[in-house]
């Protein structure tokens, strides 16, 4: 490298390297490493030593790499167990895509045996994929209809394992991806496209076409055969991502502002009417997420366990957890039910969205559900902000731009400023749900706070918060926040805005600096680790860190 200064691309490339050692490589783990670029013709830099167990990438020319190699060896302890080269080098190394480069790899039919393998020592998603194999082969053999129901946490890969069907294992089949998830699709779709046709022009065009057949919108799915009623779909097997958000009967049949419905039942009812139109089999793959309802008029498994029985055409297959959820609208049956078989192989376990630590979503769910003692007991790649779409004040704080094109915040790269690692806009739970960052900013809002030990829900509407009564509305709250508290591959960093105090003049009632930190502290005796002192931080409510 001829320049004086070292390029990006060349620092971000060997950060990547280390990391994906840490992450990925049997033989690394646990083991410190020191990422170093070798630039020759950069100019000598002082060396910085403790940053080495940060894994910062250090830069050596030609005078300093023998110094950097002869200090980082004498300052690195002696490992209990002498590393041995040659076992080393021939560990496993399993690296994770994201959910956009699993995506690109399976369209371009490239062979990804172990697509759910989060880390060297996690079990991948075959299990859960040969269970839907067996149900389609069954419904084949019989020519008959079933509902095969794949549940798990969030974060455990169900995204991946609906695309790994549809791009691989029912590639000749013919099968399509169905999400209700618009950012999702529209994210998806244009990474495909850019991937086949980066020049643009009539062949992106044709990929993009490709893309939309292969990853469709539901509700528009739904309105087109509705529409046309007589009309049988291409696929005989379709993947349903995040199957409990569909629609009830109320939100599927009601007009909006910029369509007029022409559904007249549940959206599970309308899918399992147009999939009956083929002549002999046909399968549904519902994705379940766990805690992902956040919206109005999203009817749950029980509305899928209702038009299932009162049709004599469908079965169904799941695990047993779908029977056994606490709020009765996630139970597909109250019981047991002569259309229903049980196959604990379809539900998802091993996380695979958070690399560092499979135990960041048994985080979450405690945070969330106030149990300190259980939230304690717990054990450069792409950034991004988050924020509810409910918290209004985090406007005065100077967070209040929502990202405008969900497509480049994911897919461009700094330095272009319409990337998420610019960090100057954010996206909400409906933006990045069933997407992923490596890194997390988490701008906690006004709208979930914590009052006398309890989580307390609230929406802001005029001048002033207003606390929501509503059991319904409440549970979305909380699960907007657990959408966003596990969004992150790596990382999450919870920053808690420091409020406003009552000596201030101007002081703001809708932002209290005491009811920040009554979260800050929560949020810390629940183990989330508080940063080292920033020269920004306020000493009102600290800047959180939670490592997930």
């Amino acid at each position: 490298m001829g320049a004086q200064k070292p390029d990006l691309n060349d620092l971000r490339q060997t950060d990547n390297y280390a990391m994906d050692l840490h992450d990925f490589h049997a033989g690394s783990r646990g083991v410190p490493i020191v990422p170093v670029l070798v630039a020759p013709a950069v100019a000598q830099r002082d060396l910085d030593l403790p940053l080495f167990w940060h894994r910062v990438v250090m830069v050596a020319n030609g005078a300093i790499l023998r110094e950097i190699i002869v200090r980082a060896q004498a300052a690195i302890p002696q490992p209990a167990t002498a590393i041995d080269a040659n076992a080393w080098a021939h560990s496993a190394y399993r690296p994770v895509p994201s959910v956009l480069e699993a995506a690109r790899l399976l369209y371009r039919r490239n062979a990804v045996p172990d697509i759910g393998a989060t880390r060297v020592d996690a079990h991948n998603l075959t299990r859960t994929t040969d269970a839907i194999a067996r149900v389609i082969a069954k419904a084949r053999a019989e020519g008959g209809r079933y509902v095969v129901f794949v549940t798990g946490i969030p974060g455990v890969g169900k995204t991946l394992c609906g695309l790994n069907l549809v791009f691989s294992a029912l590639r000749e089949t013919g099968a399509a991806f169905l999400c209700g998830n618009v950012p999702l699709v529209t994210v998806l779709r244009e990474a495909l496209a850019r991937d086949a046709a980066p020049q643009g022009g009539a062949a992106f065009q044709a990929a993009e076409r490709a893309a939309r057949t292969a990853l469709q919108n539901v509700h528009r799915f739904l309105e087109h055969h509705v529409i046309r009623a007589h009309e049988i779909p291409e696929a005989r097997i379709i993947v349903f991502d995040e199957a409990q958000r569909a629609w009830d009967q109320a939100q599927a049949t009601r007009d909006g502002q910029r369509r007029k419905s022409h559904l007249s039942l549940s959206e599970p009812a309308h899918i399992l009417e147009i999939m009956a139109r083929h002549d002999g089999w046909s399968v549904i793959v519902a994705l379940i997420g766990n805690g992902h309802e956040i919206n109005t008029g999203e009817a749950g498994l029980a509305e899928w366990g209702r038009v299932i029985a009162a049709d004599p055409s469908w079965r169904a297959v799941a695990a047993r957890r779908s029977t056994s959820a606490d709020d009765p609208a996630q139970c597909l049956v109250q019981g047991a039910a002569p259309w229903l078989a049980f196959d604990n192989d379809l539900d998802l376990q091993t996380p695979t969205r958070s690399l560092r630590s499979s135990r960041g979503t048994e985080w979450v769910d405690a945070v969330l559900r106030g149990d300190v003692p259980a939230a304690r007991a717990r054990g450069l790649r792409r950034a991004g902000l988050v924020a509810s779409a409910g918290a209004r004040r985090s406007r005065a704080e100077g967070l209040g731009v929502q990202v405008p094109d969900i497509a480049d915040w994911f897919l461009k790269r700094w330095p272009d400023i319409r990337s998420s690692e610019a960090l100057e806009t954010f996206a909400t739970e409906y933006d990045c749900q069933g997407l992923e960052l490596d890194v997390v900013g988490l701008a906690w809002g006004g709208d979930f706070l914590r009052h006398a030990g309890q989580w307390r829900a609230r929406r802001f509407a005029g001048h002033q918060w207003q606390i929501v009564r509503g059991a319904e509305e409440r549970r979305y709250i909380l699960n907007t926040y657990r959408v966003l508290l596990t969004r992150a591959r790596y990382e999450t960093i919870i920053w808690v805005p420091p409020g406003s105090a009552g000596a201030n003049p101007f002081h703001d009632i809708t932002r209290l600096a005491t009811e920040m930190d009554a979260l800050a502290d929560f949020l810390r005796a629940s183990g989330a680790k508080p940063l080292e002192a920033l020269p920004f931080q306020s000493q009102s409510a600290p800047v959180l860190a939670q490592l997930l």
